[in-house]
This record gives structure tokens, C-alpha cells and sequence, in this order.
């Protein structure tokens, strides 16, 4: 669009064919400039953007593999209790077998006591 106007002005004198030509290359490059300076704002953009995503993706990776290692924290534990509440277990029936064993030992003892006394 340029060059027509630029030509016309030739045609009427107003410019020489060079200044024509000058004057277009000199438009030519600014808006070249231009277009490029345009292209590195939007890919700029478009990187931080990125880096952005990013940033927040890792944040919410994170989160989700603390929440994963404290629900596995969370699901050993309970092993660890049960295996502690069986060993304890174990134990008190033991002590009850033994409490068991000599009660039953001292009953007859104390059945024969009452008899003698009764009789």
C-alpha cells in the first residue's frame, strides 16, 4: 500500500525513484521491528506463562507425594500397633493362663480347708 502512495509521489515529482525506494526499505524495516519486537513480548509471555504452569504443577506434584507418604506413614502405623497389640495380647494371656493355672491349683486346696473345718 505503501509503495503506490510512494509511486505516485514519483509520478508527480514530489520524489525520485531512490528516495521512493529508501523511504519503503526504511518502512520495511521498522515494521519488521515491530513485528518481531511483538513476536518476542508474546513468546515471552508465553515462557513465563509456561514457567508459571510449571511452578504450580511441581507445587501440586509435592503435594500429592506428602500426602502419599503420609497416608503410607498412616497405613504402617496401624501394622505397627496391631503387631504391638498382638504382642501384648499374647502376654496377658499368658499371665491369665498362669493366674488360671495357680487359682485352680490353691481352689482345691482351699475346697479341703472348708470341708475339714465344716466337718
Amino acid at each position: 500500500m505503501l509503495k503506490h502512495h510512494l509511486d505516485g509521489g514519483v509520478r508527480k515529482g514530489a520524489l525520485t525513484q531512490e528516495q521512493a525506494d529508501a523511504k519503503l526499505a526504511a518502512w520495511i524495516e521498522e515494521k519488521a521491528g515491530k513485528v518481531d519486537a511483538k513476536k518476542d513480548g508474546l513468546s515471552k509471555k508465553q515462557a513465563e506463562a509456561k514457567a508459571k504452569a510449571l511452578k504450580a504443577e511441581t507445587a501440586a506434584n509435592e503435594k500429592r507425594a506428602n500426602a502419599a507418604a503420609e497416608a503410607l506413614k498412616a497405613a504402617e502405623a496401624p501394622e505397627v500397633v496391631e503387631e504391638e497389640v498382638a504382642e501384648v495380647a499374647e502376654e496377658v494371656v499368658a499371665e491369665v493362663a498362669v493366674e488360671e493355672t495357680t487359682a485352680v491349683e490353691e481352689a482345691p486346696a482351699d475346697e479341703e480347708a472348708s470341708e475339714e473345718t465344716e466337718a
